[in-house]
């Protein structure tokens, strides 16, 4: 007989068998020995009653095993379909109980990669949508200045200006599709900052580079405080990416003539880098959406950018620790302040 195939059932009924040619073994042997009946009397009805509690003990066995495969199954079907969570049994410290917990802990583990990949979708979705809005204007002038050149006879001196425009538009995508580049790598975690302890002074010389240029020529005066001893934990590029675009967004929000104000002190746990600028300001009920992707206040459209690069400041700065505060009055200018770890 192959055990692996042998059912439940008949394996109570080949126990019972063996048990009842046991028992009349047995009473024959006593009677063989003793030729008393009275004893073989006795030890039949001893074995009679050793017999029923083994068949009410296979029976309550078989009844609980029954009981916890029904539960069990129920509780997968429920588990794939999402209905339900599973029920917590009863009986503390038993073997259902650990199997019904560690199910509990397989479905949570299910939960959570279920919620993980439909928030992934949504974000590849609105990633995508977004992507499509943003390249839909640059691509529809460079294809309205291509045809114009195509189809039409052009004078020299308007062809340059139509090539300069065509050239603007396409240093916008540029700009876009790199900082789209850069915002997929920190979301899907291709790029691991290396934080090490570093000065600020150079990071944030590093970020100040990319703006004074564009500052001199609104004749912006630039203002910078920073102890050259003073250390944080932080990534020298990618921390510097963050802090150039707060101040690009300084000096572009600021008329000519205004001012920008960078001041550096050290903290207890953090660093503390304020950004301060005399711009357009921030209205109270913007300044928690201005870190989204893309946004962008209806009174600066007529401004360049497409609206990410405090969305990168903010994921670059989080991503090591720190956090970034505005504080901000419509007409009176700006003040960010970055914090970094010192530690």
């Amino acid at each position: 007989m192959n055990m692996r195939k042998l059912s439940i059932n008949k394996a109570c009924v080949l126990l019972g068998t063996l048990l009842l040619l046991a028992v009349g073994a047995v009473c024959a042997a006593v009677y063989l020995l003793t030729q008393n009946i009275t004893a073989v009397r006795c030890v039949f009805l001893f074995n009679l009653f050793v017999l029923l509690c083994v068949i009410f003990f296979v029976a309550l066995i078989r009844r609980k095993l029954v009981r916890f495969s029904d539960a069990f199954c129920g509780q997968m079907d429920d588990m794939l379909s999402g209905d339900m969570q599973p029920k917590q049994t009863i009986e503390e410290e038993s073997l259902f109980y650990k199997i019904n917990y560690r199910l509990g802990r397989l479905y949570e583990v299910m939960q959570e990669n279920k919620n993980s990949i439909a928030k992934e979708r949504a974000d590849l979705q609105e990633l995508i949508s977004d992507i499509s809005h943003q390249v839909k204007t640059p691509i529809a002038n460079l294809k309205m200045i291509n045809n114009t050149l195509l189809e039409n006879e052009v004078p020299p001196q308007k062809q340059k200006e139509f090539l300069t425009a065509q050239a603007s538009q396409l240093d916008k995508l540029d700009f876009l599709m790199q900082a789209m580049i850069k915002t997929s790598r920190l979301e899907t975690g291709v790029i691991s900052l290396e934080q090490k302890q570093q000065p600020v002074y150079d990071t944030l010389a590093t970020a100040l580079g990319g703006i004074l240029l564009n500052a001199e020529k609104k004749q912006i005066d630039v203002q910078v405080e920073c102890p050259e001893h003073l250390d944080a934990r932080h990534d020298r590029k990618w921390t510097s990416e963050a802090l150039f675009n707060i101040l690009d967004n300084a000096v572009k929000y600021t008329p000519a003539g205004g001012q920008i104000r960078v001041s550096v002190e050290g903290w207890e746990m953090y660093v503390k880098i304020d950004i301060a600028d005399t711009g357009i300001g921030i209205s109270e009920q913007h300044q928690g959406t201005i870190f989204k992707r893309f946004y962008r206040e209806d009174a600066v459209h007529d401004v360049d950018g497409i609206g990410i690069g405090l969305y990168l400041a903010r994921e670059i700065v989080t991503l090591q620790g720190g956090y970034i505060r505005v504080a901000s009055e419509v007409g009176k200018g700006s003040t960010f302040s970055v914090f970094l770890l010192r530690k």
